[in-house]
């Protein structure tokens, strides 16, 4: 018995259909998402709420049935929610960073999904370098900031200083910079 059959694939679940995450993305995918956790984790030490990274399901209508995504950052902040590997409350906010094979569901279905759980504020991140900012009003989602990384300082587009910070966080901030750092 090797130690690949212990190895938990990574898969989603929606509409009852298992969706395997693999192959797993590429190194830039990994390096976003520390970078955002490592920012968030900062801001939210002496917090009750927790900030996860590719690592617990998400049980977004548990009512319903076992349907359950994997977002690549999410913040909880409702701990009786927690069991297992399973958050079945709403998430306070969620990344998804962008490969190429999970993109499209990234931006249509998963996006749908979040805006009717309830998630406030939902990111989509590109490596290539663009961070696509949602927020919800009136239950639906409203693109409220869309960057794309210009770190040349002599273009006059040039934006990596420029912060953002998390709505239901304000004090969690961000450089364009710091999201996209070290990845070339």
């Amino acid at each position: 018995m090797g130690m690949a059959e212990f190895e938990r694939k990574k898969d989603e679940k929606i509409n009852g259909v298992i969706y395997d995450m693999s192959p797993m993305p590429g190194f830039q995918h990994g390096i976003i998402n520390g970078n955002i956790y490592t920012n968030i984790a900062k801001g939210l030490k002496d917090s009750l709420c927790l900030v996860f990274i590719e690592n617990l399901d998400y049980q977004y209508h548990p009512e319903i049935n076992d349907d359950y995504l994997c977002p690549d950052i999410m913040i909880v902040c409702d701990r009786k929610k927690l069991k297992g590997s399973f958050y079945k409350g709403v998430p306070k906010f969620i990344v998804e960073t962008l490969s190429p094979s999970t993109a499209k569901r990234d931006k249509t279905e998963k996006k749908d999904i979040y805006e009717q759980a309830g998630v406030e504020e939902y990111w989509i991140v590109s490596p290539q370098g663009s961070v696509e900012i949602y927020y919800l009003q009136d239950g639906k989602y409203v693109l409220e900031q869309n960057y794309i990384l210009q770190d040349d300082q002599e273009d006059e587009d040039y934006n990596a200083e420029t912060v953002i910070s998390l709505r239901g966080f304000p004090h969690i901030k961000m450089t364009l910079r710091e999201i996209f750092e070290n990845i070339e």
